[in-house]
């Protein structure tokens, strides 16, 4: 009797709760381990389960012994801010030659791509603007997960009012012609406003990389235009703030030769016109009301580039009262052979312009023998002297 009435005082013991038995614990013995306390939680995380665990005791007894969790593989990208690395680099913004220059020192921690391997460049984009205009890379440096390049790109025609305006962008791609593989997506990227920018002083970053942000279009027209998503360059800030470029001008009025001195120094950012991305721009000028032959110039064609440097100078004569009521065009053209020739922007300097324009020039005829420099962005409308 006494052991049937034990027997029946012990059974009800399997029926308490859980919540009841981790309120009191009536089982006598020591107290148990800290990491099993969290075997009596229902676990509705599998990723929250130890990796590791020792033999149940309840099982040891029967000779059974329960299996261990699997380790969860991490679905997408760490947690961590630096699960895609970090790149350490420095800005200066030359306020004084128009210039930002962005040196790339060295990557950390990057994240290998599928293909195991790591050659790596970084590529520089200001945004708004078009990609291909404002692209710059550095070289590749290969094998390695921490390559340092130590090397500076530099933006010329870069004024006060893209400081205020622009953003660079920053990308660490992996180069896969090296490995003859398809382009893919950035091993990471990042973005600087360059309003902080103070003129004349470098800046350095240390940031941390993030996912490039695509733009999802249309199925059918990827699949048209055979765009892969990852390979799309284009973005909506691009789009929106699409520029014709910008012209480095030198004007002079030599005292000795009697005459304007026109430099053509270089061009920047200069939209591209041909399917390849790029174009073969040069340079016309065109000094109105014209005297012959003598008004009219041109300079050589830059093959395959958006940013060309031409340094070449042209002469016009006449005494500084004639050339003030005079207006100089200044177009900048894409080289087609065989057809005609595509019109990327101008600039239109003299008495008729207005704002800069027409400062640089009352500027270099108010004072002689004295060189004058000035970026001049480009408009999209073809050049017409106004009445």
């Amino acid at each position: 009797m006494e052991g049937s009435a034990a027997a029946g005082w012990r059974r009800p013991l399997q029926r308490v709760s859980m919540q009841e038995h981790m309120a009191i614990d009536v089982s006598p013995g020591p107290i148990r381990p800290i990491r099993l306390i969290s075997d009596y939680f229902p676990h509705f995380y599998p990723f929250a389960e130890p990796a590791q665990r020792g033999p149940d005791p309840r099982l040891a007894a029967s000779g059974a012994e329960r299996p261990l969790p699997a380790a969860p593989e991490p679905e997408g990208d760490s947690d961590d801010s630096t699960g895609l690395g970090m790149l350490e680099f420095t800005l200066l913004f030359d306020a004084d030659n128009s210039a930002l220059h962005c040196t790339a020192h060295r990557a950390k921690g990057l994240k290998p791509p599928a293909s195991g391997s790591v050659d790596t460049y970084v590529k520089a984009n200001l945004l708004p603007g078009a990609s291909k205009a404002s692209q710059l890379r550095t070289r590749t440096v290969r094998g390695t997960r921490g390559p340092v390049w130590e090397e500076t790109l530099t933006y010329h025609g870069f004024t006060r009012q893209d400081a205020g305006r622009k953003t660079l962008r920053l990308c660490v791609c992996e180069d896969p012609r090296l490995r003859r593989r398809r382009r893919g997506p950035p091993l990471g990227e990042l973005r600087v406003p360059l309003r902080k920018l103070v003129p004349n002083r470098a800046r350095s970053f240390d940031v941390c990389l993030e996912k490039r942000r695509l733009i999802k279009r249309p199925k059918s027209l990827d699949a048209a235009r055979g765009i892969d998503l990852h390979l799309q360059e284009t973005e909506a800030e691009e789009a929106a703030g699409a520029e014709r470029g910008r012209i480095l001008l030198s004007l002079c009025y030599s005292s000795q030769r009697g005459g304007l001195l026109v430099g053509v120094l270089r061009c920047a950012h200069l939209a591209p016109m041909d399917a390849n991305g790029y174009s073969d721009p040069f340079v016309r000028l065109l000094l109105q009301p014209s005297v012959g032959k003598k008004s009219k110039y041109k300079t050589s064609v830059r093959k395959k580039t958006l940013n060309p440097e031409f340094n070449e100078e042209f002469f016009y004569g006449g005494p500084r009262e004639e050339l003030a009521q005079k207006t100089l065009l200044v177009s900048v053209w894409d080289y087609d052979l065989g057809t005609a020739d595509d019109f990327i922007g101008g600039v239109q300097l003299g008495s008729h312009a207005s704002g800069e324009r027409l400062w640089h020039w009352r500027e270099c005829l108010g004072h002689s023998n004295r060189r004058l420099e000035l970026w001049h962005p480009l408009d999209g409308v073809p050049l017409q002297l106004s009445d």
